[in-house]
């Protein structure tokens, strides 16, 4: 009998899980839980969409951040393919990290 494939709702959980092993190196929250993470869709043909932001956009290790997060989600199994956007717009705030996050960080 042939595994089955992974749902839908089984590869985004998936995909959030490995976002939470990715950190801004200055930072220690994940880009999840820093609420860098705006949009993760995932089409009929099993492709991830990623929009991300930066806390800021002279962010020195942003290429990084980018590849980095590429290269996990593409690795998630029942992911053909991975697109990571980077994005500003809406900007990055604290108002954005969830409630973990604030605690981590003592604010």
């Amino acid at each position: 009998m042939e595994p089955s494939s992974p749902s839908h709702d089984e590869i985004r959980q998936h995909i959030i899980e490995v976002l939470h092993s990715v950190y801004d190196p200055e930072i220690p929250v994940s880009i999840y839980e820093l609420g860098l993470v705006y949009e993760i869709d995932l089409d009929d043909e099993q492709r991830a969409r990623i929009r991300m932001t930066l806390t800021a956009p002279g962010c020195p290790v942003a290429g990084y951040l980018v590849e980095e997060v590429h290269r996990k989600i593409a690795s998630v199994p029942g992911v053909a393919d991975a697109d990571v956007e980077l994005v500003w717009d809406p900007p990055w705030n604290q108002s954005m990290m969830s409630e973990a996050a604030r605690l981590a960080l003592g604010f």
